[in-house]
């Protein structure tokens, strides 16, 4: 992975609550092993219709949010299975921040070894961001991890996060669970080093 950096950025909005693994990224899709791929499958089902055309009535497909970095749903993101190739389609199609009430636990861990920053922020402040780029024909906002902070470049509206300590380490250093542990890895070597086995 590498260090997540800001992020600048118009917000591509989704309306919907409890959005589930399966509706990021459907079963039939599963039989990748690499990590990439699948951005293209992205919310495949409502992206598309029947007949494999776009649906253009749905946010990924208009021209101003088709290459947005920042995803805004409600609460519940990420529900339903454990698969990590939900945030690997998410990464995949190139988005670096979702911003929303709350996650499934296992999609929102998962979110961090992959690169991905999962912001949550109070349903009032959800509510306001969505009002804001509803009423906006220009959302561009700067995703400072550093200083965990939303800002809107248009009127300096400012939203602060919260994010563990370690998590937000990780990320700014562009690591993972292993790449963390391995940090320690000259510890860990005289450790095991010192000890007799019989």
């Amino acid at each position: 992975m590498k260090p997540f950096e800001k992020i600048t950025s118009n917000i591509c909005p989704l309306d919907i609550s409890n959005i589930d693994t399966d509706q990021i990224i459907p079963k039939q899709f599963l039989k990748r092993v690499e990590r990439t791929g699948f951005g293209k499958y992205l919310f495949y089902d409502w992206r598309y219709n029947k007949d494999k055309t776009e649906n253009t009535d749905f946010n990924l497909n208009k021209p101003y949010f088709k290459n947005a970095k920042i995803l805004l749903a409600r609460e519940n993101f990420g529900c339903g299975s454990s698969r990590e190739h939900a945030p690997w389609a998410l990464k995949d199609y190139g988005f670096e921040v979702i911003i929303a009430s709350s996650y499934a636990d296992i999609f929102y861990n998962n979110c961090f070894q992959n690169g991905i920053l999962p912001i949550i922020l109070q349903k009032d402040e959800i509510n306001k961001l969505f009002k804001l780029i509803e009423n906006s024909s220009e959302n561009e906002y700067e995703v400072d991890l550093e200083n965990q902070s939303i800002l809107s470049l248009k009127d300096n509206t400012k939203f602060i996060f919260n994010l563990d300590k370690n998590r937000k380490e990780k990320l700014l250093k562009g690591i993972d669970d292993i790449g963390y542990t391995l940090q320690f890895e000259k510890s860990i070597v005289e450790y095991e080093n010192s000890i007799e086995f019989f």
